[in-house]
């Protein structure tokens, strides 16, 4: 491990090197002032920007700029030219020999070979026919062949195949030619202000036993998101992946749309009429790893290791049992940038989760790293700096070509700047996962009685977080509910969700409680949590159960593999309470925008009395976690004088609640200091509730 630059030993190196550092690194003077700590680190980040600065570099003087090496889907694969012919291209440097085959040539494997390039590519250019038809028809199928330099005969589908097909009992993919033209109807939205993500998975989105369709999301998916008030989809799952219980975590073709769940166009469809609702889409893009799939994946693809992956022990990811690229690679970074850009502009996503970042900042991977937060563990020889700067380049060609689009970082490592930009020697992201949230929620209801919550840890996992680098905060995703774990409604109320959800049967304790805290649980995380909130799809409404894709642990069961959103639609189910709640949060954020504004005063966390109360956005939000202590006449401060009124209540009758609160009841603030607020108001404040109120004197 590096040692961190400091004035200790010698103070005229230390202000050279910083200087230095300073001078290279456009705006990090800026990140120093923030976070004056990672002075002793200047020079990591020198390294870091200078190295990214560096490629930048290369890739316009060598390729015309990275507008251009974003572009490999032009070229590579395979194309109808105007003429009629077809161009195709591959980057295979360890081949001996490749080949194209298929329907067209009655599967003649050397018939039509490619001619060598420098720098392990090559190409072929195929005439069109006498009569000028198609040569390649839409829809037929084709395949690489590699001749090794071993000898062997490889059939192989092209790493920028763009649709790619299972037909019946086949285990592998087949590549399906596919050239049809498409237009869009909608234009993108505008960047929301606050940022309410709906995490989708298109194929578990029907109640049925099935893998759901792209037009099943759209007609009656899109529809609901819409309606609770989320101005985002994150949607998972949707580049190809072999294996359907991987939650789409085994990629094997990088440029096709699962063909799962239709075709490109139905995907298009979908994208195009969330635009249409005012809703961002942003993909969940796998760049971490790759399946070892050979056959149709990846995988030794010119028939060496070491094609587009590391070679040896580096090049495989041991938990996963995936493959990992070498992200230093020039056609790797040309086919990565290229793949970005390709999901930008064919389907118009507005942007990206990346999913396992941590895996990709370091040559631990994160496996057994408890990740303390002492700043030694986000520099030195175990960051992969090459993977680093890869997704700087990633964030700054996202952003050049679409300023508005999103990029969101899944790092459990916590890694400073991540989320600053790229001229402060940032990671140019625009927001992280606040993973330790839900892992507090679950924690909390596995290991505590209610009455020993800690209302001050609870805070504090809700508000750590650096200063400036915006976080999404969600209280579950897919990760909690996905089987070996319960989502937080089945932790709450388990296997009375079965027998007690009617509301013509009296509320059982259980019950009771998990309505309660469900509600109150996710709306502290909502307000205080973060930047952006996050809810995974049917958690909104306490779906039961939990979530395990068919496998043959299971005998390919799809029983939980389906969101049973019917559920809510039942109006004699207490589901709709749950889902009402949701709603009118999210309708309350877009109106107050709370998301967007700075962190959250906290005036209270009192031990005893269970009591958490903050304000942001003008609002005072107030929680009574007391498993069963009402408060009369309880003082809350506040930084506002005037007249105060509810406009959320967890304990409403629409959200399953006892209706102990009067909502024409008016709460004067007076100039009586409270808990270092200037003002303070008296409030009633029932067991298991929470109340968002708004100051009428200020405008809306």
């Amino acid at each position: 491990m590096a040692a961190p630059m400091t004035p200790a030993a010698r103070p005229e190196d230390y202000e050279a090197a910083l200087n230095a550092a300073l001078a290279d690194v456009p705006e990090l003077a800026r990140l120093l002032e923030i976070d004056p700590y990672l002075k002793p680190y200047a020079v990591d980040f020198q390294r870091r920007y200078k190295q990214f600065s560096q490629i930048l570099k290369n890739i316009g003087e060598n390729e015309g700029g990275i507008d251009k090496f974003s572009r490999g889907y032009e070229s590579f694969g395979v194309h109808r030219c105007a003429d009629g012919g077809l161009y195709c291209k591959e980057w295979a440097p360890g081949a001996e020999g490749v080949f194209l085959t298929g329907d067209f040539n009655g599967w003649n494997p050397f018939s039509y070979p490619y001619k060598k390039l420098d720098y392990g590519k090559w190409e072929l250019y195929i005439p069109p026919k006498q009569n000028k038809s198609v040569l390649v028809p839409h829809g037929s199928k084709l395949k690489v062949v590699i001749t090794s330099k071993s000898g062997e005969i490889l059939y192989r589908i092209s790493p920028w195949a763009k649709y790619v097909v299972r037909e019946g009992d086949n285990v592998n993919y087949d590549w399906i030619h596919w050239d049809p033209e498409h237009s869009y109807e909608h234009s993108r939205p505008k960047k929301p202000r606050s940022l309410r993500i709906y995490e989708s998975h298109v194929g578990i989105s029907s109640h049925e036993g099935k893998v759901a369709s792209y037009k099943h999301f759209t007609c009656n998916v899109l529809p609901r998101i819409k309606g609770l008030g989320y101005n985002c989809i994150q949607l998972m799952a949707i580049m190809e992946h072999a294996y359907y219980a991987s939650f789409g975590y085994q990629i094997t073709s990088f440029f096709a749309a699962s063909s799962r769940y239709g075709t490109p166009e139905e995907l298009q469809e979908l994208v195009d009429t969330a635009h249409s609702m005012g809703i961002i889409v942003l993909l969940d893009v796998v760049h971490s790893h790759a399946s070892k799939n050979s056959a149709d994946g990846l995988n030794m693809f010119d028939g060496t290791d070491s094609c587009y992956f590391h070679s040896g022990p580096r090049g495989t990811h041991d938990l996963w049992d995936s493959r990992l690229f070498a992200y230093s690679s020039w056609e790797i970074l040309r086919f990565l940038l290229s793949n970005i850009r390709w999901w930008l502009e064919e389907y118009r996503f507005d942007g990206f989760r990346f999913d396992g970042v941590t895996s990709m900042l370091y040559h631990h991977h994160g496996v057994g790293q408890g990740f303390s937060g002492d700043y030694s563990e986000y520099f030195g020889l175990q960051v992969d700096e090459d993977a680093l700067t890869y997704l700087m380049l990633a964030n700054h060609l996202v952003h050049t070509l679409c300023p508005d689009s999103i990029t969101i970082a899944e790092d459990v490592s916590g890694m400073p700047a991540l989320c600053s930009p790229i001229s402060q020697g940032g990671g140019g992201f625009d927001y992280r996962l606040a993973m330790a949230i839900p892992d507090k929620w679950i924690q909390l209801l596995k290991e505590f009685k209610d009455e020993d919550w800690n209302m001050g840890d609870i805070v504090y996992t809700l508000t750590n977080r650096r200063y400036l680098e915006k976080c999404i905060a969600y209280a579950e995703s897919h990760d909690q509910a996905l089987v070996g774990d319960k989502s937080l409604a089945f932790w709450l109320m388990d296997a009375e969700m079965y027998t007690n959800m009617s509301v013509l049967t009296p509320f059982t304790p259980v019950i009771d409680r998990g309505i309660q805290l469900h509600k109150m649980i996710r709306l502290i995380t909502h307000g205080l949590g973060g930047e952006g909130y996050l809810n995974f799809m049917g958690n909104e409404f306490g779906h039961p159960e939990w979530l395990d894709f068919p496998r043959k642990g299971n005998n390919e069961s799809y029983h939980y593999a389906r969101r049973q959103f019917h559920l809510t639609d039942d109006d004699l189910l207490r589901y709709k309470f749950l889902n009402n709640f949701d709603r009118d949060m999210n309708r309350l954020e877009e109106r107050y925008g709370w998301l967007a504004a700075p962190q959250a005063y906290v005036s209270e966390k009192h031990e005893g009395n269970k009591i958490i109360a903050f304000e942001r956005a003008g609002l005072l939000f107030i929680f009574n976690f007391h498993p069963s202590k009402s408060y009369t006449d309880y003082r809350v401060g506040t930084a506002l004088p005037g007249k105060f009124k509810i406009v959320l209540d967890s304990d409403a009758a629409e959200y399953g609640g006892h209706q102990r609160l009067d909502h024409s009841t008016d709460f004067f603030s007076e100039a009586f200091e409270h808990n270092g607020r200037p003002y303070s108001l008296l409030v009633y404040i029932p067991s298991r509730v929470a109340l968002i109120l708004q100051n009428v004197d200020l405008p809306n």
